[in-house]
């Protein structure tokens, strides 16, 4: 093998590498090993924060739940508030695109779902959000971006469906839009105070049903 030939394949092996080291020597982290890491941590603590709470969800959780040790973590995020904002930022913007593709209701569902005590739910990183929004004014004025963000997808998935003749007439779509958040906040308010699901899902029925054009009725041949 040509001495060229050489330098090429070790190029293409530090290239396929993701451990890279500088000119000192000290190993580095590719991009993409370091969004992966970044996202296992908020995969996990979405689980811990699920099952303990935010208050509940201490350093050595985090530490247990992760697998990595609060030097590590804090690595990505500059502490646990920093973690969790991170973690409800996230999800405010996949539950944005929910609503663009299936709407607020379906956002409800899926909060309803996590009473089943699935750990990667979005209900309880909602929970203590609300909370905050209840408790913490500099959160409170922090937030508004998303929750804006979440009613323009709203208000904008309901035009286009009151463009195809698939809603109700008879109601301005701001209405229904604000009509959908409110409810959104009482199912919150609900499941917060640790009250039984029981028929909630077959008021997400109904919910649905409001804002929907009703179908003709059927006329009976005489």
């Amino acid at each position: 093998m040509t001495t060229g030939a050489r330098r090429a394949g070790r190029s293409a092996a530090r290239r396929n590498n993701p451990y890279v080291r500088d000119t000192a020597g000290v190993p580095r982290v590719s991009t993409d090993q370091l969004a992966a890491r970044r996202q296992q941590i908020l995969d996990s603590a979405r689980s811990c924060f699920a099952r303990y709470g935010y208050e509940g969800a201490t350093v050595r959780r985090l530490e247990q739940t992760t697998g990595l040790s609060r030097g590590a973590i804090f690595h990505y995020f500059r502490d646990k508030e920093a973690l969790f904002l991170a973690l409800a930022e996230q999800d405010a913007r996949r539950m944005a695109e929910i609503v663009a593709d299936q709407g607020l209701v379906q956002v409800m569902r899926e909060l309803l779902a996590g009473e089943d005590g699935d750990d990667r739910s979005w209900l309880g990183t909602r929970l203590e959000v609300s909370r905050r929004l209840r408790t913490d004014p500099e959160f409170r004025q922090r937030w508004r971006a998303h929750s804006a963000a979440l009613t323009a997808a709203t208000r904008d998935r309901l035009e286009r469906q009151a463009a195809a003749g698939a809603l109700r007439d008879d109601v301005p779509v701001p209405v229904l839009a604000q009509y959908l958040e409110l409810v959104l906040e009482g199912l919150v308010s609900h499941l917060a105070m640790g009250l039984p699901a029981g028929d909630l899902a077959g008021v997400l029925d109904v919910v649905e049903q409001t804002v929907r054009r009703s179908a003709p009725p059927h006329v009976m041949e005489p």
